[in-house]
């Protein structure tokens, strides 16, 4: 209903309702923020070439997210976007698959469709030496 509503009050203008709808998850992501996060995941990459290596820890409420595929799919992304662009501030980095949206954009989206907090700990981007 409230989608359907939105389309009306912007005169079936999808670009418009599709943002004020992602403003208002984003808030309602916000309101989540202060909940504690004491189960998640901590994924580990290696990059293709096998000289680059990441471990990321992502944090969430329930063991139940993090046995989901949204919280596992986000939990790569960041341990491949350490690989790709380091770990220094990786939630303002832009996302290397789609530059549009910031890795911190991942992380409310992913807030968003499961319901819980979700918090990035630690990121550690490993450079190995010659094989």
């Amino acid at each position: 209903m409230r989608v359907k509503k939105v389309l009306e009050e912007f005169g079936g203008d999808m670009k418009k309702s599709e943002d004020l709808l992602k403003k208002e998850g984003f808030e309602k992501a916000a309101k989540r923020a202060e909940r504690e996060t004491s189960q998640g995941v901590t994924e580990t990459y290696m990059h293709h070439s096998g000289k680059i290596a990441t471990i990321a820890e992502v944090f969430c409420e329930t063991d139940f997210v993090a046995r989901n595929e949204v919280f596992k799919d986000l939990s790569h992304n960041i341990a491949l976007q350490a690989a790709s662009m380091g770990e220094k501030d990786i939630l303002n980095q832009d996302f290397i698959k789609d530059p549009s949206k910031k890795i911190n954009d991942l992380v409310k989206e992913a807030i968003l469709k499961t319901g819980e907090n979700i918090r990035v700990g630690r990121v550690v981007r490993i450079v190995l030496g010659d094989k």
